[in-house]
């Protein structure tokens, strides 16, 4: 009798265990954003903000898998060398970017009114950011990665119905198709974009 009560408390307590740890993928982005607007609220200096925001978008962006993404199909012709040097300067400019648009907002009030989960690896966070006197409300869809329910990935924004990973997936399709495809040419872009901002 004890091993049999043994062995159900441990199957329940798996069970448990395994469903306590999954997030949501609207509360991970809630959560996401109490984080931002913290920062963005804090009576901290602006360089600080920028760091501080760079750490939540470590902690929350698939940084990696938008980068590959963004490349398009070059990704497969560059050497491991090219590759790990492409991912060094792609994180850069990502947290460079993602900060520096980022803490211009100074309170920005999102409200999450759905979600939709598309399958086991992906979901949709549908949001809305609240207009004000100096913008119109905007409507952004958060793509969320949920291989490890553990630990949800945002991999990207669809801002009123345009993807921002798309969008620079162009932007460097269009900067490798003006250079022959070198794909030096885009490592310079990334690193002068990093140096100026």
């Amino acid at each position: 009798m004890k091993i049999k009560n043994l062995a159900l408390i441990i199957i329940i307590s798996s069970i448990f265990i395994n469903n306590s740890y999954a997030i949501e993928p609207d509360v991970f982005v809630k959560s996401t954003l109490n984080r931002a607007t913290k920062v963005l609220s804090d009576d901290i200096t602006k360089d600080q903000k920028i760091d501080e925001l760079k750490k939540i978008a470590i902690d929350t962006v698939d940084i990696e898998r938008i980068g590959f993404y963004t490349l398009g199909p070059v990704r497969k012709t560059l050497t491991e060398e090219q590759k790990k040097n492409y991912s060094k300067l792609f994180n850069e400019y990502f947290l460079t970017s993602f900060s520096n648009r980022l803490v211009e907002y100074s309170d920005p009030k999102i409200e999450i009114y759905d979600k939709k989960i598309l399958s086991e690896k992906f979901a949709i966070v549908n949001s809305l950011l609240k207009g004000n006197n100096e913008r119109p409300e905007v409507k952004i869809d958060w793509r969320i990665y949920t291989k490890d329910p553990e630990n949800p990935k945002i991999l990207d924004l669809i801002i009123e119905g345009l993807s921002l990973a798309r969008t620079q997936k162009e932007e460097f399709s269009s900067i490798l198709n003006s250079n022959d495809g070198n794909i030096d040419s885009l490592f310079k872009v990334l690193e002068e974009f990093s140096k100026e901002n």
